[in-house]
């Protein structure tokens, strides 16, 4: 946590191997410390599925905001103006996605039709 506080920053955006233990503890530690704390859930994993999703809704009650990988990717873009990153985020969408990544390609493809 000393890191965290030296980085004067309020908000921590956390996955880890075992939810139960890796997220759950920490992700507990900082909302008693007052910071903002999301867990990536479905880049976390649990000795069962059970386990992960008892888990989660523990650290829901606790304040702990679950979001998603594509969530952050997307977050952490926010607006497709943003021209600096955006090839990169089209590209990991696209490979990793599923649906959404899907629906980026045909629209570009749709798009490009319509263009010629």
């Amino acid at each position: 946590m000393d890191a965290i506080r030296s980085a004067d920053r309020q908000k921590i955006i956390c996955a880890g191997l075992w939810t139960e233990v890796c997220v759950a503890l920490p992700a507990l530690c900082a909302r008693a410390d007052g910071y903002e704390f999301f867990v990536v859930a479905d880049a976390c994993g649990g000795v069962s599925p059970e386990a992960h999703q008892l888990a989660i809704q523990r650290m829901s009650m606790a304040g702990v905001v679950p979001t998603t990988w594509l969530q952050v990717l997307l977050e952490l873009q926010r607006d497709w103006a943003r021209t600096d990153t955006y090839d990169q985020v089209m590209e990991i969408v696209k490979a990793h996605a599923g649906a959404y990544g899907q629906g980026v390609i045909y629209t570009k493809q749709f798009a490009a039709a319509q263009a010629g």
